[in-house]
């Protein structure tokens, strides 16, 4: 067998087997199949395509190039969450304390973020004391004892999806479907769960911009499911503008726990009960989407959650004096309003500038090396429908330095759009996607 053999087929359109996909992906992590080839492959996937088995087939390909975490010591159904990625997406923080509060097992393991913002393992980190590097041994513990926990991926998790990533970005294929998805699917694998559900994110902010290619994407992943034998569900949520109003680590663990609290943004907190229902279904917690959405509903108003998560940063080293008041987290030295240049209605936001604006400030990596501010970001003040004044605060930057202080302002005030009508607000759920087929909604 040969790579070149291998990239030929695939330029000319044919379907590859599973022998030919292992080889490929073993040869490139050992070093024997080269960058060139690799890359040659991958443009010839952006071109031709692969079938639902071949894709199937990379995923497990990837899986397997490197650790895989043996979950069986949990008991009960594990369910893990995936976001595909935004602007303020802070979802996690909420939904893994609900969902466990409700009887489901919740092991979800996270990356640091590259962009906009930290990752979820980031923003964890404005709690002092939290430790996200966790042996495999001490997060099964965890689950078992506190029904969820969240850790570092391991260094060692799905080396093939590392390598090929970071060629990817630099040879224009990284916008294939079939790449995107056995990307993000080989390390949900990997990651043990027995379950996966997915928000597949659609719009200005997000890694999708079109609305059908976010459906395609997450029909593939669901379709990877069931050929690898997890169930897997994928909620399509809008990212045209950012979810709830801060974007930034700390200001984000201070949103999230106000929606613990039963006060947080409506659309964080709706998000949260859409993904929460399909987690607690494949869970086998509850029968159906509606019976779920009422037990989160109960446990978000009686505080369950709230206290699950306390439960967890506290079985995982943190503060959780940090949890029960949230002002004592990271806080910028100042706050810089932008203000409205007319008066009129909020009738666009486009969330990618308003998280660039965040990273100006240090929030988020440029790259892999940056360091993370973790009290800097931006606050909204005006969501997409809302009436505003002239001169009245459309937002609000937290800032610790004034060295890309202007290049950030510029950014957040040019995302805003204001016009004399008020605009109808977008959907916040487009549809979903399991095993059963495709609902769009909007």
């Amino acid at each position: 067998m040969r790579a070149y053999d291998i990239i030929y087929r695939k330029r000319m359109g044919q379907e590859l087997t599973t022998d030919e996909i292992r080889f490929l992906v073993r040869g490139y992590v050992s070093g024997e199949v080269t960058d060139y080839q690799m890359a040659a492959w991958a443009m010839a996937v952006c071109i031709q395509g692969m079938t639902p088995r071949e894709t199937a087939d990379l995923t497990m390909a990837m899986a397997e190039s490197g650790d895989q975490i043996d979950l069986s010591g949990i008991r009960g159904r594990k369910v893990d969450k995936h976001s595909t990625g935004g602007v303020g997406d802070k979802v996690s923080l909420v939904l893994v304390p609900l969902v466990a509060a409700c009887g489901a097992p919740v092991a979800k393991m996270s990356g640091r973020g590259l962009g906009h913002t930290g990752g979820t393992i980031d923003k964890l980190e404005s709690i002092p004391g939290f430790r996200v590097e966790l042996s495999p041994q001490e997060f099964i513990d965890q689950v078992n004892r506190v029904g969820c926990a969240v850790a570092g991926q391991s260094g060692n998790l799905v080396p093939a999806d590392k390598k090929l990533y970071a060629l990817r970005d630099v040879t224009a294929t990284v916008d294939s479907i079939p790449l995107i998805a056995s990307s993000i699917m080989s390390k949900k694998i990997a990651g043990g769960a027995d379950a996966v559900v997915l928000d597949v994110k659609a719009g200005a902010g997000a890694f999708m911009k079109d609305l059908d290619q976010a459906f395609r994407l997450a029909e593939m992943m669901v379709a990877i499911g069931r050929e690898v034998g997890r169930e897997v569900a994928a909620v399509v949520s809008n990212m045209d503008q950012p979810l709830g109003y801060a974007v930034g680590n700390a200001l984000e663990v201070a949103e999230a726990i106000e929606t613990l609290r039963g006060f947080g943004p409506k659309d964080l907190e709706e998000i949260c009960l859409q993904l929460g229902s399909q987690m607690l279904r494949l869970a086998g917690v509850a029968p159906d989407g509606e019976s779920a959405r009422k037990m989160l509903l109960r446990a978000l108003r009686a505080g369950h959650g709230l206290n699950k998560l306390i439960e967890m940063v506290e079985a995982q080293g943190g503060d959780p004096s940090y949890i029960r008041q949230p002002i004592k987290l990271p806080r910028a030295k100042r706050i810089v309003p932008v203000a409205a240049p007319r008066s009129g209605y909020v009738q666009a936001i486009d969330a990618l500038e308003v998280g660039v604006a965040a990273m100006l400030l240090g929030a988020g990596r440029e790259t892999k090396e940056s360091a993370i501010d973790l009290g800097v970001g931006v606050v909204l003040r005006k969501k997409v429908g809302d009436p505003v004044e002239a001169g009245e605060p459309l937002a609000e930057l937290h800032v610790n330095s004034e060295r890309r202080l202007d290049e950030a302002r510029e950014r957040l005030a040019g995302a805003y759009r204001i016009g004399g009508e008020r605009l109808q607000e977008p959907p916040l759920v487009y549809g979903l996607v399991t095993s059963h087929g495709t609902e769009r909604w909007a």
